[in-house]
């Protein structure tokens, strides 16, 4: 057996072979098995543990139908987070234990505490036992920061193009905060989509903001035909970047919203010629219909149920418009998840038989695709099936 790096060094040494065979020695007889400690790995774990024990300290409510929570370490200590990462908050509500990713709006220059914001959507399970029941002093499990979509200095270009749809504002807000707190050499133009004023949420800090620094623009783009307001209105289209930000192709664009928002800016910026290199995007959860999506089987309408097994074993009934996660949620079972997006890949499922419905978004590897795994979280049944976990 070839030796490792650390016995070929404890065999230079004055008595080298003895010290090794005395080690060999004790691994065969002692009772009490040999733990090899790497210095390393115990520091990284201290640094960044697989889940982190919080406690809400403050809550603010916007007056938007959204509140802000402020999340403090229990234990006194959270992990370092790059400005657009998210926590995926674990929860249990009326019997069900459950998660959702939010991103974190607060600046990771400051480490006291980590700041979400929670807007109320249809038929929220989670973001309504938020806005309606929890209280200051509540504790939660969350991972630890996760997400890709943040700005990465060797490859982004330190000016960034911005477009943010409803609550897609909250890791945007996290990135300008740090950008502006600490005087990082970076120039933001952000495009914020919303239905009016009035629902946008961090209107008027985001606009002090623009006005008390030259190395960020801000401008809100308002839908409602009816809305009262000054400003631009409409979509984000490309002429409307175009006008607003004249040199994006100097630019990396980053994209955050609702899934209908974020596949129109992605072929804007297309229709103007930037790489898809230059075009980050943060996925929002599931669709919020996914019958609606293209591909649908035209003969279901969402409500049809089917039979999962999993594992051989146990059987629970899932319904043909809601994710396999969640179904699998709601009877008990519990899969490894962060995103709930399709991109983390850790809720990822061996589809043994019957057939799914993929929504886009999913990232499959190859792997993944020859040995029938699939991602939970964007997986629909559409006949009775069989999974492992």
């Amino acid at each position: 057996m070839a030796k490792t790096i650390k016995e070929t060094l404890l065999g230079t040494l004055v008595h080298g072979e003895e010290i090794l065979q005395e080690i060999d020695v004790l691994r065969t007889v002692s009772p009490d098995p040999i733990h090899p400690v790497d210095p390393a790995a115990a520091c990284l774990k201290g640094l960044h543990p697989k889940q982190v024990n919080l406690v809400v300290t403050a809550i603010h409510d916007t007056g938007k139908n959204a509140k802000v929570f402020r999340l403090s370490g229990k234990d006194g200590y959270l992990p370092p987070f790059e400005a657009g990462q998210y926590l995926n908050i674990f929860t249990e509500i009326d019997g069900v234990r459950t998660s959702r990713p939010y991103s974190i709006s607060s600046s990771p220059r400051q480490r006291a505490y980590y700041e979400i914001t929670v807007a109320r959507t249809v038929n929220g399970f989670v973001s309504d036992y938020f806005l309606d029941k929890v209280k200051v002093g509540d504790e939660f499990t969350a991972s630890r920061p996760a997400g890709v979509f943040r700005h990465q200095p060797v490859f982004h270009s330190k000016k960034m193009l911005m477009l943010g749809g409803g609550s897609g504002i909250t890791p945007f807000m996290s990135m300008i905060r740090e950008v502006l707190d600490a005087g990082l050499d970076r120039d933001m133009v952000l495009l914020y989509g919303c239905r009016s004023a009035e629902v946008a949420l961090f209107h008027d800090q985001l606009t002090a903001l623009s006005h008390n620094f030259d190395n960020f623009r801000y401008y809100l783009v308002v839908s409602d035909e009816n809305a009262v307001w000054d400003g631009e209105r409409g979509f984000i289209t490309a002429d409307l970047i175009k006008k607003l930000c004249p040199d994006y192709a100097q630019r990396t664009a980053y994209i955050c919203g609702p899934e209908i928002m974020n596949e129109f800016c992605v072929k804007q910026l297309e229709a103007l010629g930037l790489a898809q290199k230059n075009i980050r995007r943060e996925m929002f959860g599931a669709a919020k219909d996914i019958t609606k999506e293209a591909g649908w089987p035209s003969e279901l309408n969402g409500t049809e149920e089917f039979t999962v097994t999993v594992n051989g074993k146990q059987k629970i009934t899932a319904k043909s418009g809601e994710s396999l996660l969640t179904a699998l949620e709601r009877a008990g079972v519990r899969v490894n998840v962060c995103c709930r997006s399709g991109e983390c890949s850790l809720c990822r499922v061996q589809l043994v038989s019957g057939k799914v419905f993929l929504s886009k978004g999913m990232m499959l590897r190859k792997a993944d695709e020859k040995y029938g795994y699939i991602h939970s979280c964007k997986s629909y049944p559409i006949s009775d099936i069989s999974i492992l976990l």
